[in-house]
């Protein structure tokens, strides 16, 4: 089950990372009590896959890095962001993300309002054309 396989992640780090990662994941929960957890890009560098998060698309994912714990915003270019959370993958047209170094907080109203856009943004999709 990929809740599983979250949490064996997580605990795994055992660091800030973890619990950045732990924090992020509650928020993304609270601000969405319908999203669903799945586990991607499973592959011998990365036994334990990429945490992503979905609800009629992916919202997000949560990549951990040496130096950092990175939540992609698969509609981020898309999403109103007045807090200006995303700092990261500024200048794809698609894609946004936010990259968090130990030390750093985050907004958590704002961080679930992103949440929100996102399953908004997903929920929004254009209705295939009949031919």
């Amino acid at each position: 089950m990929a809740s599983e396989l979250i949490d064996a992640k997580i605990a795994g780090l055992g660091d800030w990372r973890g619990a950045t990662l732990a924090k992020l994941r509650a928020l993304i929960h609270d601000a969405d009590p319908e999203v669903e957890e799945v586990v991607k890009w499973q592959k011998p560098s990365n036994p334990s896959g990429v945490p992503v998060w979905e609800h009629a698309g992916i919202l997000c994912t949560g990549e951990t890095y040496k130096d950092k714990v990175k939540l992609t915003f698969a509609k981020g270019a898309a999403l109103a962001d007045p807090k200006t959370l995303f700092n990261s993958s500024l200048d794809g047209n698609t894609r946004r993300a936010i990259d968090l170094f130990e030390g750093d907080g985050v907004d958590e109203a704002a961080f679930r309002a992103l949440v929100r856009a996102a399953v908004e943004a997903n929920l929004e999709k254009p209705a295939k054309a009949k031919k």
